[in-house]
């Protein structure tokens, strides 16, 4: 019975990986949209290398045109434009990185990024994860985060090839007004997270999970509450 579980699972690891690869292509900041405010990578191929400095925004980045407003306080998130939802078993993660001028100048080394939300795993009725099937991700912006201009960075892993995670990264550019005096703890990207990390190294499929900790640092006033998923399909 082992052997035949291992046998599926594999079959299905290998359709996934070549078919669902996937870019976060638009801005969701209030009320509104944008396309031109994220850096958008040339293809939807994943990063690997947790250490490189591709793992903060991606690779062969297009430029933002725009760097939208948005109040301290409200949403903020992305949409996943292709494919149509996330198709991948994995954590998905929301940071803010706070550039020391113009974001659109920034490209964002240092230690300045903080986690604001993050989706994680389910284990009942079964083990899955929260951002599967789902194709839009928001949360809001902490209301004692200070103003200025930041990037705003979302993050999923999938976990479905055991000891090699990709990574699928957006980074959009925003400039937070109305904000606060807060000082959330800050890390770097990369140095955020450690290769061997055991939340990126674990097999997913046998055997099955009975507990998950999402990579990273904990979310910055990143309730539940405020953390929303938009699901495009509906149970009948």
């Amino acid at each position: 019975m082992r052997t035949s579980i291992a046998l599926l699972a594999t079959l299905f690891v290998l359709f996934q990986t070549v078919s669902a690869h996937y870019i976060f292509e638009t801005l969701i900041f209030g009320e509104q949209t944008s396309k031109k405010a994220v850096r958008r990578p040339s293809d939807n191929t994943p990063v690997y290398n947790v250490t490189s400095n591709e793992i903060r925004c991606n690779v062969d980045l297009k430029n933002a045109t725009e760097t939208p407003t948005v109040e301290a306080g409200a949403l903020i998130g992305f949409h996943l434009d292709e494919p149509k939802t996330i198709y991948h078993m994995g954590p998905l993660s929301m940071y803010l990185g706070q550039a020391p001028g113009k974001a659109a100048a920034w490209d964002g080394s240092g230690k300045a990024w903080f986690k604001i939300a993050h989706w994680g795993a389910v284990f009942r009725p079964k083990f899955t994860f929260l951002s599967l099937n789902q194709k839009e991700f928001t949360t809001t912006i902490p209301k004692s985060v200070p103003s200025g201009e930041y990037l705003i960075r979302i993050e999923h892993i999938g976990l479905h090839l055991t000891g090699a995670p990709e990574f699928f990264i957006s980074c959009a550019q925003i400039k937070i007004v109305n904000g606060g005096k807060g000082n959330p703890p800050k890390v770097s990207i990369p140095g955020y997270l450690k290769p061997n990390d055991p939340s990126l190294m674990v097999n997913i499929w046998w055997p099955v999970p009975t507990s998950y900790q999402v990579p990273g640092p904990k979310p910055y006033r990143g309730q539940p509450d405020i953390c929303n998923i938009k699901n495009v399909s509906k149970s009948p």
